[in-house]
This record gives C-alpha cells, sequence and structure tokens, in this order.
C-alpha cells in the first residue's frame, strides 16, 4: 500500500533510538507527528524547530510516563479531540539479566514498560482513532518462544512476549471497528538500549515504516520483522 501524505501520526517514545529516527523520517517525508515521551532531547527539540513558520509537523509531547495512569490520562486530555490516523507504540527498555543475575524489580520494570505502556497508552487514546487508523507496537523476536534458542534476558523476552499477545487481542477486539494493528520487530539496532550494536536506527525505522504503510485489516495481528519476514509466536 502506498503512502498517503499528510497523516498524523504518534509515537511513543519519540525522544531518542528508533523513535526519534521515526518521527524525523516522518516529519521529512510530510506527515505531522505528536512526539511522545519522558524527557525531550535537544535532537527531538531541533526536529521541533525545523518545522519551519506555519508549520506543525513535530509536536513534542514532553512528561509522559507510560507505566502511570494519571500521566497517559493527561496526555489524552491535551489530545482530546486530535484524530490520530497511526499510533506507533514504541517506547521500551531493556536490562541485560542471566538466571544468576535476575532481578525481579527489574523484570517487573520492563513488563510495566513493555508490556502494560502500550497497552495503557492504546486504551487512553482509543476515542482519538477512527476507521482506517493503525496501531504499530515496536516489540521484539525475543518475545518469541519458538524462536527463544539462546535463553537468559528473562524479564525482556518475558514482557515483548506479553505485548505480543496483547497486541493479538487489541488486533482481533478492534478489527470490527476497522483498525489494524501490526507487531513489529525492528532488528537488532545500534541504539543505546543495545549499546550500540546492530543496524544503524534510520534502517531499521525506514523499515518500519514500510511495514506500517502497507498495513490493512487483511494483516492485521500478524507479527513481522522490519524487513517483511513473518515471525514464530
Amino acid at each position: 500500500m502506498a503512502h498517503s501524505p499528510s497523516r498524523t501520526f504518534l509515537v511513543t517514545g519519540a525522544n531518542r533510538g528508533i523513535g526519534l529516527e521515526l518521527t524525523a523520517q516522518l516529519a521529512a517525508r510530510g506527515d505531522r507527528v505528536i512526539a511522545a515521551c519522558r524527557e525531550t532531547t535537544p535532537e527531538l527539540d531541533a526536529l521541533a524547530g525545523d518545522a519551519g513558520e506555519g508549520r506543525d509537523a513535530v509536536r513534542v509531547e514532553r512528561g509522559v510516563e507510560v507505566t502511570s495512569d494519571v500521566s497517559v490520562a493527561e496526555l489524552a486530555g491535551r489530545l482530546a479531540g486530535v484524530s490520530l490516523d497511526v499510533l506507533v507504540l514504541n517506547a521500551g527498555i531493556l536490562v541485560a539479566d542471566t538466571l544468576e543475575t535476575l532481578d525481579f524489580e527489574g523484570a517487573r520494570r520492563q513488563f510495566e514498560v513493555n508490556a502494560l505502556g502500550p497497552l495503557r497508552v492504546a486504551k487512553a487514546l482509543l476515542p482519538n482513532l477512527h476507521e482506517g487508523s493503525k496501531i504499530a507496537i515496536v516489540t521484539s523476536r525475543m518475545g518469541s518462544i519458538a524462536d527463544n534458542g539462546s535463553g537468559r534476558m528473562y524479564g525482556y523476552r518475558m514482557s515483548k512476549a506479553a505485548v505480543n499477545i496483547a497486541g493479538a487481542s487489541l488486533a482481533r477486539d478492534l478489527h470490527p471497528r476497522g483498525i489494524a494493528v501490526a507487531l513489529l520487530h525492528p532488528g537488532m539496532v545500534a541504539t543505546e538500549m543495545t549499546g550500540g550494536h546492530g543496524v544503524p536506527p534510520a534502517d531499521a525505522a525506514r523499515g518500519l515504516l514500510a511495514r506500517i504503510d502497507e498495513l490493512d485489516l487483511a494483516a492485521t495481528g500478524a507479527f513481522r520483522h522490519a524487513n517483511g519476514e513473518p515471525l514464530p509466536w
């Protein structure tokens, strides 16, 4: 499906990494972006400042904590009446662990951010979506049970498996409303979260946007790599 210009996207975790790159690429191609984040960065502020006189390509929404009912409700209040074409649920954290180093508080925090966070934002912003809107959840193949060949990473794997099943349920519940849902693995991306290892964020973001652009109700609920490859549950 070809890209339709001048759509409105909301991207969580937009201040750095993949979220920042998604915001930059969307603004560059003419889409409007509501960039939600806990704390802004000079790079994100520069994107908002580059919008130019008379344009509002990037609107930064600071202080958005996806683990907080109050914070997300406040975001929804500020966006009352704003129609969203695409909701990109990208905010996430990773705490590396082994069985020996497993910290249950760290695992709990990952579950709150990576699994409940996207669901909390989707539920709160449902009134902003319409028939034809899309939800893209940036997840990970590390949430795949069938693909787990190396173990470890308990908190991260569990949180991503949880958000995968949440996305699958969202896809079924929102299908009658004409809203499609995608579960997308960006690949191993060189960000602060991965210690700089992996593909450039620009490449990952380009693949994610291609999958979002082609998403329709026929493909809702699918779990895919940014390159289009179907992934096992």
